[in-house]
């Protein structure tokens, strides 16, 4: 018996496409043991292009596909109390959806923060662009955190999403070095603009465009896919699984989370080199 999968994402961009792309295509190569059982998408068709093409996507992979506006749901409410109109919008989402079954929830691209009560009612996962320890908060705030503490290492991790945002217990990470060849001259030139202007002006500048934050979110985009995945196998496999919101191996037994370096890194040499 297959492991199956619930799907939730925004359906924003092409990155949210390329993850359900690539993860449908491992479970139909027999990488990831399992299925989808259904894509979930806060978005109706006709809402944005990028959301259309999203949907259309999952029904041409034979997905099925279950969307709710989250715009246009009780929009009187949600100016009044944003927390009971998340709880009443993800209590409609996991209504229409439940029929259909899922082990795990992967949340992919998905831009609303899950309500307490869905968080306590299904399993779910989510990617942050930190190692484990690292820097909570935005893409945006891990990289500058890094870069003002000088780091020499970062990663990404796959976590189990509670009601305290972005604490849930990691599953698995990766990691990858900042400093070196490639990074040192990137450094250099960092500091050289650090010279110029303090940081926080820099960031309130559109210093995202700077060489040293562009390569860091460039490798760890490039990672993110391959985590998933072999996220997505280890479940299916059952060499990990989460019973009880704690993680633990195929004996029940509590596990630190499992470092995917090989995999990941074996993913990016075969399958998308430089």
């Amino acid at each position: 018996m297959s492991y199956t999968m619930g799907w939730f994402s925004t359906g924003r961009d092409e990155a949210a496409r390329e993850l359900l792309g690539t993860v449908h295509e491992s479970i139909s190569k027999g990488v990831i043991p399992g299925r989808i059982s259904y894509v979930f998408c806060n978005r109706r068709p006709g809402e944005t292009l990028e959301s259309d093409r999203f949907i259309e996507l999952a029904k041409m992979l034979d997905i099925k596909v279950i969307f709710l506006s989250s715009a246009e749901f009780e929009p009187r409410i949600r100016s009044v109390s944003p927390e009971i109109w998340r709880s009443k919008y993800h209590e409609e989402a996991m209504n229409r959806v439940q029929k259909y079954g899922a082990e795990v929830i992967v949340l992919a691209g998905y831009m609303l923060i899950v309500s307490p009560e869905m968080c306590r009612r299904s399993t779910m996962i989510n990617l942050h662009p930190a190692k484990p320890g690292g820097p909570k908060g935005t893409w945006q705030e891990v990289i500058w955190e890094l870069i003002r503490d000088g780091a020499s290492e970062t990663g990404a991790m796959m976590h189990l999403v509670t009601d305290q945002l972005d604490e849930g217990p990691p599953i698995t990470y990766c990691t990858f070095p900042i400093r070196g060849e490639g990074f040192d001259p990137l450094w250099d030139t960092m500091r050289r603009a650090l010279m110029e202007k303090n940081m926080a002006d820099m960031i309130g500048e559109g210093g995202e465009k700077n060489p040293l934050f562009m390569e860091i979110r460039r490798q760890g985009v490039r990672r993110e896919v391959p985590l998933l995945v072999y996220t997505l196998k280890a479940l299916g496999e059952g060499r990990i699984r989460v019973i009880e919101g704690k993680v633990v191996d195929d004996k029940g037994q509590e596990v630190e989370p499992i470092l995917l370096n090989d995999e990941v890194e074996a993913y990016l040499r075969e399958v998308a080199p430089e």
